[in-house]
């Protein structure tokens, strides 16, 4: 199974299989991932995806993609299709081994029968409310149903014609006869399937009745012969109930272990919640650029390599905590830094003319793709008589330490002259400034320096106005203004919503270059970050940048000021 070069660092996860592996409980490893087709992949489910498909790879075995379409009320081929897609980019090959929880569903109900004949379950015809009032809680033991005691025979009647889709939705479940007293509520008789009239996607009409998750999920492991069952800790509860099943139906017994699941600061990692985000339109869709989605980390310029990089540096425990966007973040830096090509672009354009350049003419300078790498060669950079600087490279009257354009100040353009600002043109109405009318010095072409001329200290970026690419630049943020989410209680998550996450810059210039920059092609703009061409808007005479993050750490300098 070929799979990308994941660094799986140690964790108790690979101790308990090194374990199992010495004993000789298992000669193989066999893992799987299970995702629900009800939503996009977000990098929570990245984490599980390197943890099972490397603890795999590391050994040599297989990881079996399992989809777990069990409901088909709220799944789609189109999360199908997004799943396998996003798993691909990651880099992980489940070859031979897809599977479905619906490939088992005349394995599973037989198992149901195999149940009710052994007097480990009954139908029940309790309804919904009666059921969660007879459940107890937390501290109070819950009731038995009136319908606890039917006659096997009963029960497997009822069951089969529940099969025949004699019954009407809700009117009645199958649950497992096991402690409505145990402390544990998932054992207190949970359900094990539901009536629900609804066309599969793969099987059709062919069902009325459907398998619960903790049903189909622990037999779908059994049929599959998976060995280590990894799930996050929130189904820790749930493993007693995983075992249960195995060990009443007398069948092939998974180990079902733990693990933390991650949480990011800033954003949201309930599907429910950002399938809201996209139903309510509060972001463009799955694959909008703020959404923690693969999808839309992949637009935002964010490379599977640093995903992969991210999942091993946070490790695997057994606590949940919650780890900071910056540490996502910098693993996107330190890999588009080595592979991201340089160019300029200008996100808030200030004209300047140099009035003692020559009208009409243009020199070009050619300059390295990237510093460190001369594998991606040269590209060359026009330069006139009007270029455009950044807005915030000039000010009217900078303090001391500012090292940028100023009145009667000097600058070294990036790659060309320095130049020197004689006067500021300003709006006669608004006092904004709208030129900048700049000398420059002919011997310092390309950071040459005559002897006796003074140095410099500020460089800036610039282009070229009669050969600039307009485009439109996105500067994408955080999804939330709030680092933990949860610590707000009471607050709704959208009043949370980052009314900042996304500024649109329709006016911005790239260096012709990238007049070509294919969608998805993502550069360093020098001294403002990283950007990527949109794979969605941008088309033939439009292009689209969506920012992917900053050179630095933008936030933490904010919190730390």
């Amino acid at each position: 199974m070929s799979q990308p070069a994941t660094q799986l660092g140690p964790n108790f996860i690979r101790n308990i299989v090194d374990e199992d592996l010495a004993s000789g409980k298992h000669k193989t490893v066999i893992t799987r991932f299970p995702p629900e087709p009800n939503g996009y992949l977000h990098i929570g489910h990245a984490k599980s995806i390197c943890l099972n498909f490397g603890l795999a790879s590391h050994y040599q075995g297989q990881c079996h993609l399992r989809f777990d379409d069990t409901n088909p009320v709220k799944e789609e081929q189109e999360y199908i299709d997004a799943i396998k897609t996003d798993l691909s980019w990651l880099g992980f090959d489940w070859g031979e081994h897809e599977y479905h929880a619906s490939d088992y569903f005349a394995t599973l109900y037989a198992y149901a029968e195999k149940l009710v004949v052994k007097g480990l379950a009954y139908v029940c015809d309790l309804s919904p409310e009666d059921m969660r009032e007879y459940r107890g809680t937390l501290t109070e033991p819950g009731k038995e149903s009136p319908y606890r005691s039917r006659s096997r025979e009963e029960n497997l009647d009822l069951l089969q014609r529940m099969r025949s889709g004699e019954f009407d939705t809700g009117s009645r479940v199958l649950r497992a006869k096991i402690d409505m007293a145990s402390p544990n509520l998932n054992l207190r008789d949970p359900i094990l399937y539901r009536i629900l009239r609804a066309s599969h996607p793969r099987t059709g009409d062919d069902w009325c009745i459907y398998p619960m998750y903790d049903f189909a999920h622990g037999q779908s492991d059994s049929i599959e012969k998976i060995t280590h069952s990894l799930c996050t800790l929130e189904f820790q509860d749930h493993r007693p109930l995983y075992d249960w099943l195995c060990e009443a139906l007398e069948i092939y017994h998974p180990q079902q272990i733990e693990f933390a699941r991650l949480n990011l600061t800033y954003t949201l990692m309930s599907k429910r919640r950002l399938l809201e985000l996209v139903n309510e339109k509060h972001v463009s869709g799955w694959d909008d650029p703020r959404m923690p989605t693969l999808s839309g980390m992949r637009r935002r310029g964010f490379s599977a390599a640093a995903i992969r990089t991210f999942c091993t540096r946070i490790g695997v425990g057994k606590s949940d905590s919650v780890i900071d966007m910056s540490v996502l973040e910098d693993c996107v830096r330190e890999d588009l830094d080595q592979v991201a090509p340089r160019a300029m672009g200008v996100l808030h354009p200030l004209k300047v003319t140099i009035t003692n350049y020559p009208e009409g003419q243009a020199e070009e300078f050619v300059v390295a793709r990237h510093p460190k790498d001369p594998s991606m060669g040269m590209r060359t950079i026009p330069f006139s008589r009007e270029i455009y600087v950044e807005r915030d490279d000039f000010m009217e009257d900078p303090p001391k330490k500012f090292f940028r354009l100023g009145p009667g100040r000097e600058v070294r353009l990036r790659y060309g002259y320095i130049i020197r600002c004689d006067e500021v043109i300003k709006d006669p109405v608004s006092g904004e400034v709208t030129e900048l009318r700049c000398t420059y010095d002919a011997e310092t072409s390309g950071g040459n320096l005559p002897e006796g001329r003074k140095k410099v200290k500020g460089i800036i970026h610039w282009v070229s106005a009669a050969h600039a690419v307009p485009v439109e630049v996105c500067l994408y943020d955080r999804l939330l203004s709030v680092a933990d989410p949860a610590a707000e209680k009471g607050r709704d998550y959208r009043e949370l919503l980052n009314e900042a996450s996304c500024e649109i810059l329709p006016q911005a210039f790239v260096e012709p270059s990238l007049a070509d920059a294919a969608p998805g092609a993502t550069f360093q703009f020098e001294r403002l970050g990283y950007f990527c061409v949109d794979s969605e808007d941008s088309q033939p005479g439009k292009l689209v940048f969506n920012r992917s993050v900053t050179l630095r750490d933008t936030w933490a300098k904010l919190a730390k000021e």
